[in-house]
């Protein structure tokens, strides 16, 4: 079933994101975690793809096995950068008989190397989503929506036309890279209304559990965190560490929870960061989320 029926169906849906553990001893305890996780009963979950995709046939079998085991929707990230058309519509296929039926298509991180090599056939994330659409019109398509820019676009305009155009090739709804100031949110929404899209989007929220793995997440997405926000985890941090920045950081994510579902976000999507004890400290017993 399509991820956008579900979501146009429920009221203040949690949908949570994994990422494969490439070795395989992990994967007990990889599993264990969401496990403990598909308690929380969320809409759907997303399982990402590794950089170039040099790690998808993990991600294959790990949303596979989530999907057969715990009996959730689960939606696979899928790169197009470098890649050739016969890769991914074998890959397609493939999702399709594991009855992986929703997609999150991305462009991916731009590798090194030869320009010709690296776009082949597909030069953007909108160029994948309407290969999806054409070719397997059965498939749910989600879409990456950035609330402080893609790192690449010279303006807030400029990304939202191309986010735009993901929408206009066929995407069924969005989920944004993660956010800190939730009034970054609200305004992606209004750019996107105002261009004539009315498809769902869902805020992502991460958890900070230490300094070092926030400042490491910032450089590499591009995203940006309030000053007062990052002054309230330092401060955490200069009293009582690591464990003082994850009780801080608790409390933020459940802050931005009841600030954007006040907004009138649809739902919140939770990078879980594979830690179930961070994820059901934050979203458990929290009203805004009981849709």
């Amino acid at each position: 079933m399509k991820i956008s029926d579900l979501i146009s169906g429920s009221d203040r849906f949690l949908s949570l994101e994994f990422f494969p553990p490439r070795d395989r001893a992990e994967w007990p305890r990889f599993f264990d975690q969401v496990s403990r996780l598909a308690e929380l009963d969320p809409l759907f979950v997303s399982v990402t793809y590794g950089a170039g995709g040099r790690f998808r046939d993990n991600t294959l079998d790990i949303a596979s096995a989530v999907h057969e085991r715990f009996g959730l929707a689960t939606m696979s990230h899928l790169t197009c950068v470098g890649a050739e058309r016969d890769s991914i519509a074998s890959y397609l296929n493939r999702l399709m008989d594991a009855g992986i039926d929703n997609v999150l298509a991305l462009r991916g991180d731009m590798p090194d190397g030869d320009p010709a090599e690296i776009w082949k056939d597909f030069a953007h994330a909108s160029d994948l989503v309407e290969f999806i659409r054409r070719g397997w019109p059965d498939m749910g398509i989600g879409v990456a929506c950035y609330p402080d820019a893609h790192p690449e676009s010279p303006s807030i305009e400029d990304d939202v036309e191309w986010t735009c155009r993901k929408f206009r090739a066929g995407a069924d709804f969005g989920v944004s890279q993660l956010l800190f100031d939730v009034r970054r949110y609200k305004d992606l929404v209004y750019r996107l209304r105002r261009r004539g899209v009315t498809a769902p989007v869902a805020p992502g929220v991460l958890p900070v559990v230490s300094l070092q793995s926030l400042n490491r997440i910032l450089s590499l997405c591009g995203a940006a965190i309030p000053l007062k926000l990052y002054l309230e985890l330092q401060e955490a941090h200069d009293k009582g560490g690591d464990e003082a920045v994850r009780r801080k950081g608790v409390a933020i994510a459940r802050r931005q929870i009841r600030d954007l579902i006040a907004l009138g976000a649809p739902g919140i999507h939770l990078y879980t960061l594979n830690n179930a004890d961070v994820c059901l400290d934050i979203v458990s017993d929290l009203p805004e989320l009981d849709g």
